[in-house]
């Protein structure tokens, strides 16, 4: 079974940063798309970020040049750097790894919350 911690998330000011961390239970985020979604009140879900196993990013264009996704192998972890935060941001915070016919994991979520 896999596991996926979200943990980082809190409460900042507007222009601050925050960086989330996605812990896998095994070692999964070098081999499948792995990503980071988030969804705010009243919202849909909505892709934030995802990296592939190659290592290709791509951003939605909401925050593009301001986080960053991230992944460290060794640690089984993924990162989102997330700078020049807005209160628009304030959300959960999920990553998700997607395994083919195996199914697509999620995370707990973590709260991101942004004051003007």
């Amino acid at each position: 079974q896999v596991q996926l911690v979200e943990s980082g998330g809190g409460l900042v000011q507007a222009g601050g940063s925050l960086r989330l961390s996605c812990a896998a239970s095994t070692n999964i985020l070098s081999i499948y798309v792995a990503g980071w979604y988030r969804q705010a009140p009243g919202k849909q879900r909505e892709l934030v970020a995802a990296i592939s196993s190659g290592g290709s990013t791509n951003y939605a264009d909401s925050v593009k040049d301001r986080f960053t996704i991230s992944r460290d192998n060794a640690k089984n972890t993924m990162y989102l750097q997330m700078n020049s935060l807005k209160p628009e941001d304030t959300a959960v915070y999920y990553c998700k790894v997607e395994m083919g016919w195996r199914g697509n994991y999620w995370g707990q979520g973590t709260q991101v919350t942004v004051s003007s």
